[in-house]
């Protein structure tokens, strides 16, 4: 039995909320459970600089967790003056992820940056930022295309993630921190709307894990993200 009482292939309460900001083109606050993360996606009418002249934009992202997020308050990284080498590693995720699923050359020379604040953590903050950042990512194409900036075909296809993991040794998907920080081996898998597969991040964290142990883990966060992406449709409808 999991901590959670869940079934080993039933996800955690998923639930999107748009418009959270007054500011932002476009907002989502997204619960995993008990991990809420606060995504905002930003406009500019700018590109990096080496992207100049080259009649396409860009899409990034940053990632922080507050301080209270954990048990434990943790320091603001800005008082460190660095992230850290994992909110790094984070924040690139997500922007190559939402990159995979936008049109840079119908978005013209423009940059959106989807800020992911973690509010509160308890596992799986990354993919719950990737799937959130979407539906933020989204309503703010979508706010172009109502002023006429942009046409439809920007955004090509649905983005989110999950993670899996072997507990106990068995399969088990979206781990919450309890079996995250038990577990046998874990994983996190990013897929598109189609089945794409964007990235994955797997890691042996006890023993080595199988090829077949491997593709029960796939075959998890396929149903998992499969789901994800039904609820964003629901969301964004």
């Amino acid at each position: 039995m999991r901590p959670s009482k869940r079934q080993s292939e039933e996800l955690r309460r998923v639930s999107f909320e748009r418009a959270v900001s007054m500011h932002a083109e476009g907002s989502c606050l997204i619960k995993f459970g008990n991990t809420h993360v606060l995504c905002m996606a930003s406009l500019e009418e700018r590109v990096p600089p080496w992207l100049k002249g080259q009649n396409r934009g860009w899409v990034t992202a940053e990632y922080s967790m507050l301080p209270r997020a954990t048990s434990d308050r943790t320091r603001r990284e800005v008082t460190q003056g660095q992230p850290s080498g994992r909110t790094q590693e984070i924040q690139r995720l997500i922007g190559r992820s939402l990159r995979a699923v936008v049109d840079l050359q119908k978005l013209g020379e423009r940059q959106i940056t989807v800020d992911c604040d973690v509010i509160q953590a308890d596992g799986g903050t990354r993919t719950a930022a990737i799937t959130g950042a979407w539906v933020a990512l989204h309503d703010c194409i979508q706010w172009m295309k109502m002023r006429d900036m942009v046409k439809d075909g920007v955004l090509r296809d649905h983005i989110a993630a999950v993670s899996c993991g072997l507990y106990k040794g068995k399969p088990v998907l979206d781990l919450d921190y309890a079996e995250d920080s038990a577990a046998d081996a874990d994983s996190n898998f990013v897929m598109t709307g189609t089945g794409g597969i964007v990235e994955v991040q797997g890691t042996a964290e006890t023993t080595a894990f199988t090829q077949d142990q491997f593709d029960e883990l796939m075959k998890l966060a396929r149903k998992g993200i499969g789901e994800l992406v039904q609820l964003q449709k629901l969301t964004v409808a």
